[in-house]
């Protein structure tokens, strides 16, 4: 039901969509691709109907949950920074060398499964509580909180909004 309200609700289509560009889009950057070229395609692709909409679709039939979306990509894996940059190469050596089609599919795999976790956040526990978690976990790493201090930290927070100045004085840091 969260997929058909952003196929048909324009405002809530861009947050989702905005989502499965931040899976999109670390990969097309990582690749040495043009994100910027490639947003305004995907984009301009959500418009389309004439009504900006859902890139993600989802369906139960026959017992099977199906999710999926179709996106335009144009992108590369030879010329441009594919042979300069050295984490570029590093990227395209991680993905087995592939080529611009197996490309276009990590990368729509990508925005997909951000897709997924987003939605599977918003209906479960909520995004924003999903947001704070991950941000309480990473300023506990940055403090060197042992286990006994993070476990403090989770129940301290648990209905209270993360803020670092708190946590601090909660663990003692002068940090």
């Amino acid at each position: 039901m969260a997929i058909k309200i952003a196929e048909v609700e324009p405002y809530r289509a861009a947050t989702h969509n905005k989502g499965i560009m931040n899976g999109v889009d670390a990969v097309v950057i990582a690749t040495g691709n043009d994100f910027r070229a490639v947003e305004a395609g995907v984009h301009a692709y959500a418009s389309m109907s004439g009504q900006y909409r859902s890139l993600s679709h989802a369906e139960v039939q026959d017992g099977k949950f199906k999710f999926w979306m179709d996106i335009p990509l144009a992108v590369g894996t030879v010329g441009g920074l594919t042979a300069l940059h050295p984490l570029v190469k590093f990227s395209l050596q991680l993905l087995k060398h592939p080529s611009a089609k197996k490309l276009m599919k990590i990368i729509a795999a990508a925005g997909l499964a951000q897709n997924f976790a987003a939605v599977n956040a918003l209906i479960t526990e909520g995004i924003q509580q999903g947001h704070m978690k991950m941000h309480l976990n990473n300023l506990l790493k940055l403090l060197h909180a042992n286990s006994s201090e993070i476990e403090r930290a989770k129940l301290h927070f648990q209905n209270k909004k993360v803020n670092f100045s708190e946590l601090k004085k909660l663990l003692h840091r002068k940090k």
